[in-house]
């Protein structure tokens, strides 16, 4: 069962995302709080969506997919940027991960976006596997970068300016 995320989410989506980061090896990296994630999600300007995916028998929550609008300069229309895709080692391989990019690319279709597109960590050859056995295909030519923490401030803080 995949469904919109409420407000009564938060903790799971909360805990699911430590888990997520846990799994990427990188705990101390997730340090958003669920007064964040409530903001983010259902503040005044939402900008950031979820739907959850939980248990057929139970209704627990196995998984979720967090993600945001982007726009394609090139094309002229938003798109979806999946920033998490997270099902729990438990619940994998009964579908979840594949109902929930479902949905999104339903919204795609739905709403008239043309991309949904998402990052992987190289070494995670279990989901590079899934995400191309659903026709996804890597973008090669392109490598990612990020601004945090002090290079962030140093370059927001006028260090580039004339």
């Amino acid at each position: 069962m995949i469904r919109t995320a409420t407000p009564a989410d938060v903790p799971a989506l909360h805990t699911l995302i430590r888990e997520l980061a846990a799994y990427e090896k990188a705990p101390h990296e997730a340090r958003a709080t669920p007064e964040q994630l409530h903001e983010a999600l259902f503040g005044e300007r939402p900008a950031v969506y979820a739907h959850i995916a939980a248990d057929d028998d139970t209704g627990e929550t196995v998984g979720c997919a967090l993600w945001f609008l982007n726009f394609s300069t090139w094309r002229g229309v938003h798109g979806i940027y999946l920033e998490d895709l997270y099902v729990r080692p438990a619940a994998r391989g009964a579908g979840h991960g594949k109902a929930l990019l479902t949905e999104l690319a339903r919204l795609c279709v739905e709403r008239g976006y043309q991309r949904l597109e998402w990052s992987v960590l190289d070494w995670n050859a279990p989901s590079i596997a899934f995400y191309e056995s659903l026709g996804a295909r890597p973008q090669d030519g392109w490598t990612v970068y990020r601004l945090t923490d002090d290079a962030l401030a140093a370059l927001g803080g006028g260090a580039g300016r004339p």
